[in-house]
């Protein structure tokens, strides 16, 4: 789920930060670039975990500022398909779920990858708040946010940037996270510690 990347970049490092240790100045705006954003293929940036190299100091004529090529490590976010991950939900509607790992919202359990049959209905217990239910063994089992829900991740994409978006629409994402919870073990983890209760009855 989380990885170190080494990456090269070049910077431009403002006068105002000369005052500070070489190291801590770069690292501050490293994090500034790169802190909260999605790079394509690799993931979103939590942190900058440490400064492998730093080469130049090179001011241009005219500029204030002083260049510097650094190497660097971001600890980053990217889970592979086939993972096991916690979320919260976040939100339902007709077309599934949307899962929260609390720093990241844009993960989607669409309807064909919910266990079968699953049923998106009032719920009388809640103001008949639409909600999504899994029908297993002559029982109705809720999908809610007071649970901890067990996902496998299914796919990640890393959309193109649209050159124009309706006001209407959603934010862009630039990484989405299609997860699944159609298999033995997934979902909410209620639904598992019940059945377990149910079988060490029965033994």
């Amino acid at each position: 789920m989380f990885y170190l990347s080494l990456i090269k970049h070049k910077l431009r490092l403002p006068p105002h930060l000369l005052s500070l240790p070489l190291e801590d100045a770069i690292k501050s705006v490293l994090q500034d670039m790169f802190l909260d954003k999605v790079i394509a293929n690799l993931g979103l940036c939590i942190s900058v975990y440490d400064i492998r190299g730093i080469k130049g100091g090179i001011i241009f004529p005219g500029d204030g500022a002083s260049t510097y090529t650094v190497k660097f490590r971001l600890l980053v976010f990217r889970p592979f398909v086939g993972e096991i991950i916690s979320a919260k939900l976040k939100e339902a509607d007709a077309n599934g779920l949307r899962l929260s790992v609390g720093f990241f919202d844009d993960i989607y359990v669409p309807v064909h990858l919910l266990p079968n049959p699953s049923r998106f209905e009032p719920d009388p217990h809640n103001g008949y708040q639409p909600m999504w239910t899994w029908e297993f063994d002559g029982e109705k089992l809720p999908i809610d946010e007071t649970d901890e829900i067990r996902f496998r991740v299914h796919g990640v994409n890393y959309p193109s940037i649209p050159l124009e978006q309706p006001e209407s629409s959603k934010q862009f994402a630039p990484m989405v996270i299609t997860g699944s919870l159609d298999y033995d073990g997934l979902g909410p983890i209620s639904w598992w510690q019940q059945a377990e209760e149910v079988n060490e009855e029965a033994s």
